[in-house]
């Protein structure tokens, strides 16, 4: 969160910026209160230049050894690596105890330990000494330690021992812990009231965009983002969510050229080469986002999260490009990456059947449900598999298995119809096409918007199907 953002950008920090680098430029480093120290030192991480953070916070702490601001600031460094000793060290470091941010600094190092009511107690006992007039702020504090930590129930518990904070650091903090609650619409909400007051808050509108990506509202989340770039042409955020939204509306040509803007702006983000080869499979042109992968792969580190994304992507390319000893090892080294490698052996035996090589996919089908347990998930993935090699009788006839299954063990799952549908518009059989039609729609709209929508007009909603196929079947 980037509550800071109006300050950074003021007359008075652009001073105290240029006061601060032109002294250490000289080599002579200035004398400064530790407030603007840890102000600067907020400020270069926020913009990634992690080592001139620390670089300030150890001039502060040359200055000022026991102050509050930079043993906090070290003693949350520490908590990042885990090295819950080095914080308790800061902790202990600090000479006013009676300062709150002292007390925020023990219930975090316990909310890192992973004991949260030990944390959720120690801040009640704390808030029986905070005075009326701080405990607006009190309240912030403490649920922006939760919402940090990504433990949202707890900070939307604080929230609520307000007396009534109208501020709009409070509506963001809100909208942000909804959002972390999963509740997109209720973050929404609070958003447009923030954007009402501030339209030309950038982080308003990417916040925005954000919460109507989730709630899979891509085109608002589009409009959003625009506002963004309008903003700031030139924003990751803003960029990075429009080239999203503009993905999962299946425009990946205008996608494609988004994260080619953003690209130019952020040239070390791996993911930025990982979304432009998804975006060139989903148009054919699979040499070029091989290329595109393989650079995302240079790119990534070996702790990186999207490396499973990247080797299946890769997989999915060299399969399709008949490159099948590479295909394997990608894809192996996915499974490598994996507590449920269920997924991963459904790919691989994709991979195998569009190469040819049927029994051995039959094999990495069947692995694939032994591990999950004859997961309906999985078997539909493996029945998907079959109609994308085209063997579509053979999809066709166990589907008719599958439902049957489905509606005997797994009543609840909702997924399928519009794929059966797909099979029996293929295999002109016109009566049974209607009938999974009409289920897709009744059960799974957004499946049927995703897998038939192309036989309909792009803007119709699912409800109106039907309708329309009936009438086009009978012209």
């Amino acid at each position: 969160m980037q509550y800071n953002d109006d300050y950074f950008n003021s007359e008075d920090f652009k001073e105290l910026l240029d006061t601060y680098e032109n002294a250490m430029q000289a080599g002579a480093p200035p004398f400064l209160d530790t407030d603007d120290l840890v102000d600067l030192a907020d400020y270069y991480n926020n913009i990634g230049e992690n080592d001139k953070a620390v670089e300030v916070v150890d001039h502060a702490l040359e200055l000022y050894p026991d102050a509050t601001l930079p043993n906090v600031f070290k003693a949350r460094q520490a908590l990042m690596e885990n090295d819950f000793e080095m914080a308790r060290h800061y902790a202990d470091v600090i000479g006013d105890k009676d300062d709150p941010d002292y007390h925020y600094l023990l219930a975090e190092i316990m909310i890192a330990e992973k004991h949260i009511e030990e944390a959720d107690r120690y801040l009640s006992e704390y808030s029986k000494s905070v005075e009326e007039d701080e405990w607006e702020d009190f309240i912030k504090d403490c649920a922006n330690l939760y919402v940090d930590y990504g433990i949202n129930d707890k900070a939307y518990q604080w929230m609520m021992r307000s007396k009534g904070d109208d501020s709009s650091d409070f509506k963001e903090l809100m909208a942000r812990t909804l959002f972390g609650l999963g509740k997109y619409k209720d973050s929404e909400r609070i958003f447009n009231e923030l954007i009402d007051r501030d339209p030309y808050s950038l982080n308003y509108w990417n916040a925005l965009a954000s919460a109507q990506l989730m709630d899979e509202d891509y085109s608002n989340a589009i409009t959003s983002s625009e506002y963004a770039i309008a903003i700031d042409p030139k924003d990751p955020e803003g960029l990075s969510s429009k080239a999203q939204g503009l993905f999962r509306l299946g425009n990946f040509e205008e996608a494609l050229e988004y994260y080619r803007r953003l690209e130019e702006i952020v040239p070390d983000d791996d993911i930025v080469p990982l979304n432009k080869g998804v975006c060139l499979v989903n148009l054919g042109r699979h040499e070029e986002a091989i290329s595109c992968l393989e650079r995302a792969l240079e790119m990534a580190g070996e702790k990186s999260e999207i490396l499973p994304n990247i080797y299946q992507e890769l997989a999915l390319c060299y399969g399709n490009t008949k490159q099948l000893e590479k295909a394997l090892k990608m894809i192996d080294a996915a499974i490598k990456l994996t507590s449920d490698p269920s997924d991963m052996l459904v790919i691989r035996g994709h991979i195998l059947l569009e190469c040819g090589e049927e029994d051995e996919a039959e094999k990495s089908f069947m692995k694939a449900l032994n591990m999950s347990d004859d997961s309906p998930s999985i078997m539909l993935r493996i029945i998907v598999s079959l109609y994308d090699n085209r063997y579509v009788n053979s999809c066709y006839e166990m589907f008719l298995d599958f439902f049957e299954a489905v509606d005997d063990h797994h009543p609840d799952f909702n997924k399928g119809y519009a794929y059966m549908a797909l099979c029996c518009w293929d295999l002109r059989k016109k009566d049974e096409f209607m009938e999974y039609l009409q289920k897709s729609v009744e059960r799974n709209p957004r499946e049927a918007k995703l897998v038939l929508g192309f036989l309909f007009p792009e803007t119709m909603e699912p409800s109106e199907y039907v309708q329309y196929m009936e009438r086009e079947l009978n012209n």
